[in-house]
Formats: structure tokens, sequence, C-alpha cells
């Protein structure tokens, strides 16, 4: 007996683990299979035209269609290369922007007006002038990509520093720390949490500016796959690009994005009290 319960606890313990990632897995589709109840009901009882609201059958063959044809897969990984430099940019130039004017309260009080004002003026807004100067195209999503994450990524990361308890830097220090040292065992653990988060949401961001700028203009991408769309009334292809553009994003948010942030936190002990927390 005394040898069995242990083993008996340990099978509990593992299926209770696997019945937890399996709800955390699973729950988050309830409100998506309820918009998906409403659809299908919605145009089995109504009976729009096609144009206005297609069938789910509809929009599935397009996905079929496009996917077989290799289109999906073109517009995908060019929305995803204009997404990758775009944010990489961004995320560099915000990270190490914030993280020195975090350390500067002073520096930090003269730039916060400027950084407010061009953080007000949405990335759309500057298409005109983009269009202007870099023309239709790669740089032109880059841009609106880069101007999106930056401000974002940059006002966490200063946040994040500017909120590291001092009480934590004076302790490195009274035990012979010197000031890279601080940096980079107390500073930058300190801010990571502000600064993951400014990220997440700066790709969310990110996202909508990308395909906004290839509506606009670009030869290939989920945004010009839409936009030919409209062209030709094909609304099972517009709703189609919309699922595939919103699956990507929470796919990037859910399974790559969370577990970092996730995993980044544990591995500090510093910030370990900011995860109870949240």
């Amino acid at each position: 007996m005394s040898v069995q319960a242990p083993t008996a606890k340990n099978t509990t313990h593992s299926a209770r683990r696997a019945l937890d990632r399996l709800t955390w897995m699973l729950v988050p589709a309830a409100p998506f299979l309820i918009v998906l109840l409403i659809w299908v009901m919605a145009t089995g009882i109504l009976h729009p035209s096609k144009e206005t609201l297609p069938p789910v059958t509809d929009v599935i063959a397009s996905i079929h269609e496009l996917a077989v044809s290799g289109q999906l897969a073109t517009n995908v990984m060019a929305s995803l290369y204009r997404l990758l430099l775009g944010s990489v940019l961004g995320i560099v130039t915000g990270v190490i922007g914030g993280f020195i004017v975090g350390l500067n309260r002073k520096m930090a009080e003269t730039l916060n007006p400027v950084v407010v004002f061009f953080n007000a003026l949405s990335g759309i807004v500057w298409l005109p002038l983009m269009i202007t100067w870099l023309g239709i195209g790669t740089a032109l999503a880059v841009f609106l990509i880069w101007n999106t994450v930056f401000f974002i990524v940059f006002q966490n990361a200063a946040l994040g520093v500017q909120l590291v308890p001092e009480v934590y830097e004076q302790g490195v220090r009274a035990l012979g720390g010197g000031r890279w040292q601080t940096l980079r065992s107390v500073t930058l653990p300190g801010a990571l949490p502000y600064i993951l988060t400014g990220i997440r949401t700066g790709l969310g961001f990110g996202w909508r500016a990308l395909i906004a700028a290839e509506l606009v203009g670009a030869a290939s991408g989920l945004g010009t796959m839409i936009f030919d769309a409209a062209e030709y009334h094909r609304s099972d292809i517009i709703v189609a690009g919309c699922l595939i553009i919103g699956t990507i994003a929470v796919a990037m948010d859910r399974w790559l994005l969370l577990p970092i942030e996730r995993r980044t936190v544990q591995r500090w002990g510093l910030v370990a009290d900011a995860e109870k927390e949240r």
C-alpha cells in the first residue's frame, strides 16, 4: 500500500496537469465557436446574399482553393517577412532607446512630450507622406510597422527601467558590484516584464499596421489579397483573409510571445512577484 500510494498520487497529479493544459488550449476557443454558431444560424435563417455574408462552407472552400494554388502561402510569407523586418527594427531601437532614457530621468522628462506627440500619430496618418518618400512597397510597410512598434516598446522599456526598486541596485553596489553588473543583474531583469508586454502589444498593433499598408499598395501579402478580392466582390476571400490574419495573430501571441514572457518572468527571481500579481 505504501509503495502504490505515491504512484497513484503522481498519476493523479499528471492527469490534473494534462487537464489544465488541455483547458488552457480549448477554453479560449469557446468565443470563436459561439461566433461560428451565430454565423451558421444567420446564413441559414436569413439567407443573405453571398456578397453580404458568405456561408461558412464557401469560406472554407476559398481557403482550400488559395492553399492548393499556392497563393495563400505566398501572401502569408510576404506579410510575415515584412512584419519580421519592421518588428525587429522597432523592438531593437525601442528597447535600446527606452533603456537609455529610463536610466536618465531628466532625459525622460525632456523627451516625454515628443514621444507622446509622435505616438499619438497613427501609422496610417504617415501614409500620404511616406508614399511620396518611400513609394509603394516593402519599405513603406516596414516603416509603418517600425513606427507602430517602436513607440510602444520604447515607452514600456523606459517605464520598466524607472520602476525597478532602487533598493535592489543599492544592494548590488553594497556587495561591490559595478555599474555594468547592476544593469545586467538588476535593471534589465526588473524591466523585462514591461519590455515583453510592450513587445506583445507592439507586435499586435504592428500586424494591423502591416495589413493597412498592404491594403494601400503592395505586390503581395494578406492585405493585398483582401483588397484584390474586394474589387471582384469576393466576400468569401475577404472573410477568409480576415480569419487567417486573426489566426496568425493569436498563434503568435499564444504560442510564441506568451510562453517567452512566462519563462522569462520565471527565469529571473527578481520579478517572480510580478507574475503572482498578474
